[in-house]
């Protein structure tokens, strides 16, 4: 479909193309909708591609008596696990058992029973001193008497966005990054009782490419923006529902801190959870969990306090390994939409989603990365009061669809077909077939292979290198410099399959440069 054709009536129109837009986009147009969704920046360029990448039960949540919220995300993981191997995978973690740390001992084996029944899942979870230390090399062992080691999952965020966009795609699901949403339309009858403007009833875009201004119809909207959803939903508001938290994120090179399994600990300064995993050839540390008071127009980026707070949570678990800030390769930043109850500790707040439908805009926000398909169903059901075709259709269905195996391809790297099939579903084998020389390998230092970036630019609508190195690819995170010295190579594929000319080049290496510095690198003492 053109950027420029939406003279079409939609029956729903999702704006926001972060994981809960998208799923709205699948369950929709699964189920015969006419359904569109647009972006304003890029697909996953908000909370969906700066998460800690984590599809989790949520073992944490137990503590705070959120159990059918746990019950809800370890169902959730175990589809996608089954559904989406290579893209969701298993990983372990291991939590250390320290004299007079908390949670203790018959406290965590408890929640990790709980844990287990809701996942149908039974397995040992204590290990001695020696076990553990050997499961877990160079954590502190002064006070370690044992330790624990669950089993949960972990994801690339912004890859399961675009694949769920894909799905969306073959069941004739539109989306379109680069076009915001400057105003809601509305029916020109006023509420006798109210004196109010009539109900939604579609939306004003501009594209952000071009500059031209549409409007479209649909019976309904659906605002997906997350954190950014009371800018959207305010005129119309009562109060402001949303409370934006930040969570920031260190990457270090997967040498300097090795790690078979992830690690989780509790924080000496404050006793909030931090972990440590392996991720795609790199180690990520995080998260914090403070108040975002910056302008939500502006990138999220990591502050000093929250480096040094992440590095202490470092230097207590990992003492002999003494990091400091020149082993960060990189720094990443999110914002959380949660639902603001007025509770003076963030991490108090509840992680559970919330719907509203005002003047028909239904706006959907809050939740875990791990339960979109939940919200995405959730949305529809409360749809479904007006547009009633709906209501009949609303059993959850797998995710993604089974796809073909790959063919045998003995010059891909050991792993990859799997990776690749869970990343790139039916397109995996036409992404191979495009590689040109040499464009099966990986790109040292992560376990992307170069075609990859080939195939983003020719299909997977990339408008800017920001696009390809931090969302496509996740290069810009894991490489120092956010892959500066790869970018020649990187040119030859964007000049070729998009395109531009040296000029236009130039443009965007600079502003990607900038944007990395600013907001990806590691913040000045």
């Amino acid at each position: 479909m053109s950027r420029a054709d939406f003279a079409r009536e939609w029956d729903l129109v999702v704006i926001g193309g972060g994981i809960t837009g998208a799923g709205i986009l699948l369950e929709a147009a699964r189920r015969g909708l006419r359904a569109l969704l647009v972006e304003q920046r890029d697909f996953a360029w908000g909370t969906s591609s700066r998460s800690s990448k984590l599809v989790h039960g949520g073992l944490r949540y137990l503590k705070e008596g959120q159990f059918g919220l746990t019950r809800e995300s370890v169902h959730e993981r175990e589809h996608l696990l089954q559904q989406a191997a290579g893209l969701v995978e298993p990983q372990s973690f291991a939590f250390g058992d320290y004299v007079g740390r908390k949670p203790g001992k018959r406290t965590f084996l408890a929640g990790l029973a709980i844990y287990d029944r809701m996942a149908g899942q039974r397995g040992r979870h204590y290990y001695s001193r020696e076990e553990f230390a050997a499961l877990a090399p160079n954590v502190a062992t002064d006070g370690l008497q044992g330790g624990m080691v669950y089993m949960d999952a972990k994801t690339d965020d912004a890859r399961l966005v675009l694949r769920v966009l894909q799905e969306a795609r073959r069941h004739g699901g539109v989306s379109v990054n680069y076009m915001a949403a400057e105003a809601l339309l509305r029916a020109d009858a006023v509420d006798a009782a109210t004196g109010e403007a009539g109900d939604v009833c579609g939306v004003r875009l501009r594209d952000g490419l071009s500059g031209t201004q549409h409007e479209v119809r649909a019976r309904l909207v659906i605002n997906a923006t997350g954190a950014w959803a009371d800018q959207l939903r305010a005129p119309q508001s009562t109060a402001i529902r949303l409370r934006p938290l930040r969570g920031s994120h260190l990457v270090l090179p997967a040498w300097r801190l090795p790690l078979a399994q992830a690690i989780s600990l509790m924080h000496p300064a404050d006793g909030r959870p931090v972990f440590a995993y392996p991720w795609e050839g790199v180690t990520l540390v995080g998260t914090t969990d403070v108040d975002h008071h910056d302008d939500l127009a502006r990138e999220a980026a990591i502050t000093r306090a929250e480096c040094d707070y992440l590095l202490a949570a470092l230097h207590a678990q990992f003492p002999q390994l003494h990091l400091t800030d020149s082993d960060i390769i990189a720094t990443y930043a999110g914002v959380r939409p949660v639902i603001d109850s007025g509770k003076a500790d963030p991490s108090k707040e509840t992680r559970d989603h919330a719907l509203w439908l005002e003047h028909g805009l239904l706006t959907v926000t809050g939740g875990k990365l791990t339960t979109f398909r939940v919200i995405a169903l959730d949305a529809l059901k409360l749809a479904a009061t007006r547009l009633p075709e709906l209501r009949d259709k609303l059993t959850p269905q797998p995710v993604f669809a089974a796809t073909p195996p790959l063919r045998y391809l003995p010059d891909l790297p050991a792993g990859q077909a799997q990776r690749l099939q869970g990343r790139y579903g039916a397109d995996a084998q036409a992404l191979i077939d495009a590689a040109q020389a040499d464009e099966l390998s990986c790109i040292a230092g992560t376990e992307t292979i170069w075609a990859q970036l080939r195939w983003a630019a020719r299909h997977e609508d990339v408008c800017k290198l920001e696009d390809l190195l931090l969302r496509r690819s996740r290069i810009g995170i894991q490489l120092r410099g956010g892959g500066i010295d790869i970018l020649p190579r990187i040119r030859s594929i964007c000049q070729q399959e998009l395109g531009w000319s040296d000029q236009h080049w130039d443009e965007e290496q600079a502003a990607y440069l900038a944007l990395w510095s600013a907001h990806y690198s590691v913040p000045k003492p």
